[in-house]
């Protein structure tokens, strides 16, 4: 763990709140009923995150003993209310059940548990081993999915606009890794620090599907949350690392504000500083990296990622170029005066981020 003064975790949801908004003001009530829901659902739980962060979330702790190489996972069933956890209608070692839902958010806590333990040796979240435990069908319609700082929570979506949240693996993946980045750098949910916090948590993310899946860099779609939107909706994904920007260009959403460089920074006071906007500029720079090492990208890439992630050198209110200096070092260390330090270097330098 960092020595970075005490965890303050956030509410951090998939998908970003401009979309709710712009939802939420459409005249068909099919769209803007389950939007307004969604944001006081989302209100709702933001509240409750920081009166818990005030008073202190209960600790839990492994099951026994030292954390093991497996994961400990619980999948509870709100049946549509809003009260967490929910009942419990799944633990670890059952056998698949008749509900896919329950099934997807099973599997999807073992594959992020699987990435960490297996390519970087870290047990769990809190890399001690911390019992994974995940709500489903939460709320009426619910179009999000979000870590709270303690477990996993996700919606069953509209149908209209947006799929059940555990469709994705890359979703669960990145929101897991909200809880990573809470145990060791506690970036500020704010600005660029922000930004770089929610960045963090789409490359593991992505970097968890294409462990599951045996994907090479280049075989990779570089998506988050394909298979999300709902078959009316014109776009592939929430997010796109490759091309950030192209998601999605719909009437119901609009077009994909995501930049790529600083060239096209947002400057807004709205999504706390843009944090969902402006994390496709370090998205890329990753994209860029590990397109041009090859291979599979949780081996160098995301392991330069990671030392910087858990270094302990990372300042909470961390700026890109920060981050992009800390790539270059750990780079530097790791593989020397290579192609890594090189791909790293020029990468930042394609986005407009300035690493010293």
């Amino acid at each position: 763990m960092t020595t970075h003064g005490g965890h303050r975790p956030v509410f951090c949801t998939i998908v970003p709140p401009h979309l709710l908004d712009k939802l939420a003001r459409a005249e068909d009530p099919a769209l803007a009923g389950p939007a307004r829901r969604s944001l006081e659902h989302d209100a709702f739980q933001r509240t409750r995150r920081r009166m818990t962060t005030v008073i202190g979330a209960p600790s839990v702790a492994p099951p026994s003993g030292a954390p093991a190489d497996q994961p400990y996972r619980t999948i509870y069933d709100t049946a549509h209310s809003q009260d967490l956890p929910g009942t419990k209608v799944c633990e670890e070692g059952a056998e698949p059940g008749r509900d896919e839902t329950v099934n997807r958010a099973y599997d999807g806590l073992g594959a992020t548990f699987d990435l960490y333990l297996k390519v970087f040796g870290r047990h769990s979240i809190d890399d001690n081993g911390l019992p994974l435990d995940a709500t489903v069908h939460f709320g009426e319609d619910y179009d999000n999915a979000f870590w709270n700082g303690e477990q996993m929570v996700f919606g069953d979506g509209d149908g209209e606009v947006f799929l059940d949240f555990t469709i994705a693996v890359d979703v669960i993946g990145h929101e897991l890794t909200h809880g990573v980045t809470q145990h060791t750098a506690n970036l500020d949910y704010f600005g660029q620090s922000g930004a770089l916090n929610e960045s963090l948590s789409d490359v593991f993310g992505s970097l968890i599907k294409q462990y599951a899946l045996g994907q090479t860099a280049a075989e990779a779609d570089w998506l988050i949350g394909a298979g999300l939107l709902a078959p009316r909706v014109t776009g592939v994904a929430l997010r796109s690392m490759k091309a950030p920007g192209t998601a999605y260009d719909d009437d119901m959403l609009g077009k994909d504000p995501q930049p790529a460089t600083m060239d096209d920074y947002v400057r807004t006071g709205r999504d706390n500083g843009g944090v969902h906007l402006n994390s496709g500029i370090p998205n890329h720079a990753f994209y860029l990296v590990a397109s041009a090492l090859g291979g599979y990208a949780w081996e160098k890439a995301g392991r330069i990622w990671y030392d910087v992630l858990t270094g302990g050198e990372l300042r909470e209110d961390a700026l890109f170029s920060d981050f992009a200096t800390l790539t270059v070092k750990a780079a530097r260390e790791r593989y020397g005066a290579g192609d890594e330090l090189q791909a790293v270097q020029k990468a930042w330098e394609q986005v407009g981020v300035r690493a010293v």
